[in-house]
């Protein structure tokens, strides 16, 4: 798993892939923090980490594109199927690396915090609950476009489909407000992971909703090492 990680971790800053998630990344969440932040002389950290979790749905798909589905379109995924290391091994190690990305990302985003913290004042308790319901939500997203890279043939496809994927989350919100059916808005809410993230973003731990991030992350990393073990077991 090791040597899996260390390869996508190269992967990524060999290849344009990790500097264009970062650089997209670092700049969007710059226009929010002037327009949350800056622009309104707040010091509402929560507030503007609740409006970066949208980024997910916009570029978890940057970073998870080129997994599984390049080794396809390269043709070089029967070789490491084919490999000494376990298909768990090669899944984690492959979402793994997705995720040091993505936190190395995030931690790029304490200037934000430092600068507030400068200028105003900085509640350390909420910020790192607010951080944490973040980052979970972020290696949610990534194992599902993990899984959806695995089961297309070309990053493009694996691009869009993951796109799609994740507007489908985010528009459960906009659905479960239309619709006055207790049981359906009761199971819209469920699997939202937007909805699940609303007590860290009040300052507030949540069991629950750790326990579900986890949960759907772990799910996900399954299907994607069923999916490459019935790939391996065909031959194709």
């Amino acid at each position: 798993m090791l040597s899996i990680w260390k390869r996508e971790l190269q992967g990524y800053f060999f290849t344009p892939v990790g500097y264009v998630f970062m650089g997209v990344f670092l700049t969007l969440s710059s226009v929010i923090f002037f327009l949350t932040i800056m622009q309104s002389r707040s010091s509402d950290l929560l507030s503007f980490i609740g409006t970066m979790s949208y980024l997910w749905m916009l570029l978890c798909p940057v970073l998870t594109m080129r997994l599984l589905a390049e080794e396809k379109q390269k043709r070089t995924d029967q070789l490491l199927l084919t490999s000494p290391v376990s298909l768990p091994g090669i899944v984690l190690g492959k979402y793994l690396a997705a995720v040091t990305v993505m936190a190395l990302t995030v931690l790029l985003t304490g200037l934000f915090v430092l600068i507030v913290a400068i200028y105003g004042q900085v509640y350390s308790g909420e910020l790192v609950v607010g951080y944490l319901g973040f980052l979970l939500q972020g290696c949610a997203f990534i194992a599902m476009d993990l899984f959806i890279s695995g089961c297309t043939s070309n990053q493009v496809t694996a691009v869009v489909a993951a796109f799609g994927a994740n507007f489908v989350l985010w528009m459960l919100d906009l659905i479960q407000s239309a619709i006055n059916i207790d049981w359906v808005n009761g199971l819209l809410s469920f699997f939202s992971l937007y909805e699940r993230s609303e007590p860290f973003l009040m300052g507030q731990f949540s069991f629950a909703s750790v326990g579900y991030d986890i949960s759907f992350a772990a799910a996900f990393i399954l299907l994607t090492i069923h999916q490459m073990d019935a790939r391996r077991y065909r031959g194709a």
